[in-house]
């Protein structure tokens, strides 16, 4: 594996920053684990290290902006699942963070298919399932070493999923009408205690902290997000009514229903996460479930990433989500950003990574040729200008934690 040096340049590429012109014959320069510079005419150090990669695709990493890897292990049955706190229906206080294994599987194959940061979530079977967090893909002795950023957004839940969970409990909530009530009573809540908390602060009087009601909080003043899970077109209107109500940043995560109001999401600027698309209709809410639909929703204006739900989804099939929504319609360039820029502007991540621009981390990978077409391979992957990945002689080949940090 390549390389250990503070400065080097892959030349000869076909380069596609993404947020800018394709450059034919391009160069990126690295220093220091950011990218110095990125065209066809740049001034190379004496003393970098140059990999030439000429007939090649260099692309920034791709985010896959909706998965569970490191707290949905893979083959490890319950014992590997911490995806859902399911003990009480306002779950804002746990954190994705906690649960995460770094060495799950699942991080393993991102890099094959050529996924450098994930922004990992808690799963659907709560109203509101908790704080998500966003983190490279591989590099650190721990997690905390691996983070983008945990100021991300909270999971919640519409739909069939927290109805489901909570009704086989006999308990609210059992129907869409009291999974709303859950989340509504929290955030009144949540708004009353940051009145009560502003009012303590400025009587200097002491008060009492709550995790949840912090956590609510931070959505409501537009720190975090509020990633909600739903598929329905009828359960997306109450996403937008229940987002208008508290002012908080919505974002659509699925969206297999989306298409039917595509016209109010784009008029009102709310991006959609879209998938998983290789499953089946395993549930009534996903009978209209299409990979088409995703090019209807690009047509009317939406902005849209494309996630794996990993592991619903493997997630080294992100890229190949993208290929068949171009064979239903979807335009490339649109499939790009869906994988890349799109996903990480949503989230706040786009100081960081999600193109190939100065100033950025250095996550990029080389591919074989153009990362649509399926015969196309992650040849080599590399974050914060690190390569960790690499395929060759017919196999994939990961530095692991040991080989990393023995030099």
């Amino acid at each position: 594996m390549t390389d250990t040096r503070k400065t080097f340049a892959l030349t000869g590429a076909r380069v596609l920053p993404i947020a800018a012109a394709p450059i034919e014959d391009g160069t990126v320069l690295i220093v220091d684990g950011r990218i110095q510079a990125v065209g066809d005419t740049v001034d190379i150090p004496a003393d970098a290290h140059v990999i030439d990669v000429s007939g090649k695709w260099v692309l920034p990493g791709f985010v896959e902006s909706h998965g569970h890897v490191g707290i949905h292990e893979e083959a490890g049955g319950w014992a590997g699942d911490d995806t859902n706190e399911m003990t009480n229906p306002n779950m804002a206080a746990v954190r994705a963070i906690d649960a995460i294994n770094i060495d799950d599987e699942g991080f393993r194959d991102a890099l094959a298919g050529g996924v450098t940061s994930i922004v990992v979530k808690p799963g659907s079977g709560n109203p509101i399932g908790g704080q998500t967090v966003a983190i490279k893909a591989w590099g650190g002795r721990t997690i905390d070493e691996q983070v983008i950023t945990d100021a991300v957004s909270v999971k919640s839940a519409l739909g069939e999923n927290p109805k489901r969970i909570y009704g086989d409990k006999k308990q609210t909530p059992s129907t869409r009408l009291g999974v709303a009530k859950v989340i509504r009573e929290a955030f009144v809540e949540a708004q009353n205690y940051v009145a009560a908390r502003d009012a303590a602060a400025e009587a200097g009087t002491p008060f009492a902290r709550d995790l949840t009601k912090e956590t609510l909080a931070r959505v409501l003043s537009g720190e975090l997000a509020w990633d909600q899970h739903t598929h329905r077109h009828d359960d997306i209107a109450t996403a937008l009514r229940l987002a208008d109500e508290f002012g908080y940043r919505l974002v659509v995560n699925h969206g297999t229903e989306a298409h039917k109001i595509a016209d109010v999401l784009a008029e009102r600027d709310i991006p959609v996460i879209f998938g998983p698309m290789f499953t089946s209709r395993s549930k009534v809410e996903l009978r209209d479930r299409a990979i088409g639909n995703l090019a209807r929703l690009v047509a009317a204006g939406v902005r849209v990433a494309i996630t794996t739900d990993h592991p619903v989804v493997p997630i080294n099939f992100l890229v190949h989500q993208a290929s068949l929504a171009v064979k239903e319609g979807l335009d490339p360039t649109a499939a790009l950003e869906a994988l890349t820029v799109n996903p990480a502007s949503f989230l706040g991540l786009d100081d960081r990574v999600g193109s190939l621009a100065p100033g950025l981390d250095a996550d990029l990978v080389v591919w074989s040729g153009d990362p649509l077409d399926v015969n196309s391979r992650a040849e080599r992957v590399f974050i914060d200008g690190r390569e960790v990945y690499r395929f060759e002689d017919g196999h994939g080949i990961v530095v692991e934690r040991s080989e990393r940090f023995a030099d």
